[in-house]
């Protein structure tokens, strides 16, 4: 089982237009909504996959509403927090002559220190292994959840000391524990002992202070995690994993075109699914997770993937990076 955490969650709001003029008029049919944020993006993914998830998420406000219709709608079991502050929203306009999309996340509000409180709880109920009834009526261990996702930005004010916590939940319970976030926050998780962990080269070089990608991700290696998948946009996505020092490239050898906000969350949900399953081999999770980003690209809406990942997982370009650094070419961030 996979549970997902979104400590910022958002009603994503995706309008269409026929070009974005800075300055200009714009003019769109009805914005396509639905509840968002990257952990709940995860959820969508994995559970439209046949994965079995529980998206944890906190809720408040007349946005929390229409965010709490429109996820019981989606069928993707789901565990809510009622907090004070309005759930955030978050605008994405995709640019139907360029294939781009910009990008406007409201920061979101801090909840209080007793609502964090009430969300560490119900992760922690959420991983407490199961107990049902034998043939014989005695009560018998049923395995309990196998990772846990920890995923998105944290609100403006949040304490310290709350995403070590939740990773310190999911350590505790025996999860994998995959963290996707930005900032001091991504620095923090490794510190916490996150097993995976997922940035793109942007918030990587942001939060490590360090501008060559694999020499970044191996700090992060250093202060606790196993593996981190770092997303290069349209350049693919590294895998660096410690032991053996392994570096890994992966990448659509065609160009895409489309929306690709959910991307990320989506190569978060590959590396979810294949853990849950027993596989952690860095290879097979680098080829699923840069198949499943590419196919969420061809979508609409973010939480969504094409039906054609496994041609594109066919279809990539892999191979070791025998030297220290990444490329010259690599060193960016599209996305």
């Amino acid at each position: 089982m996979i549970i997902t955490v979104t400590p910022n969650p958002a009603v994503d709001l995706t309008w269409h237009v026929e070009r974005i003029v800075p300055g200009g008029t714009h003019r769109a049919d009805a914005a396509g909504v639905r509840a968002g944020g990257k952990g709940l993006n995860v959820a969508r993914v994995a559970h439209a996959q046949g994965a079995e998830v529980l998206a944890v998420a906190t809720v408040g406000g007349a946005t929390g509403g229409e965010f709490s219709l429109e996820l019981n709608e989606s069928g993707v079991p789901n565990l809510l927090v009622p907090v004070t502050a309005s759930t955030r929203r978050s605008v994405a306009l995709v640019d139907e002559s360029l294939g781009d999309t910009t990008i406007v996340n409201e920061r979101g509000v801090a909840p209080s220190g007793e609502e964090w409180q009430a969300l560490q709880d119900a992760v922690r109920g959420a991983l407490r292994p199961a107990q049902g009834p034998s043939q014989e009526g005695v009560l018998e261990h049923v395995e309990g959840p196998a990772v846990l996702v920890i995923s998105g930005s944290l609100p403006p004010g949040t304490p310290d000391d709350v995403l070590p916590a939740l990773i310190g939940l999911g350590r505790a319970s025996g999860c994998t524990v995959i963290v996707d976030t930005s900032g001091p926050a991504l620095v923090a998780a490794a510190d916490a002992g996150a097993s995976v962990l997922k940035p793109n080269g942007a918030e990587l070089s942001e939060a490590t202070g360090i501008p060559d990608p694999i020499e970044a991700a191996r700090d992060l290696l250093r202060r606790g995690a196993e593996v981190v998948l770092v997303s290069l946009g349209a350049d693919g996505m590294l895998a660096v994993s410690g032991g053996d020092d392994t570096v890994l490239h992966a990448r659509i050898p065609q160009p895409l075109a489309g929306n690709p906000t959910g991307a990320g969350d989506a190569a978060v949900a590959a590396c979810a699914v294949l853990i849950d399953s027993g596989i952690r081999d860095p290879e097979q999770i680098l080829r699923r997770a840069t198949a499943w980003s590419a196919a969420a690209v061809l979508m609409p809406l973010a939480g969504e993937i094409h039906p054609s990942w496994p041609e594109l997982e066919s279809s990539l370009v892999v191979e070791a990076l025998p030297e220290a650094s990444v490329p010259v070419s690599l060193r960016k961030d599209s996305r």
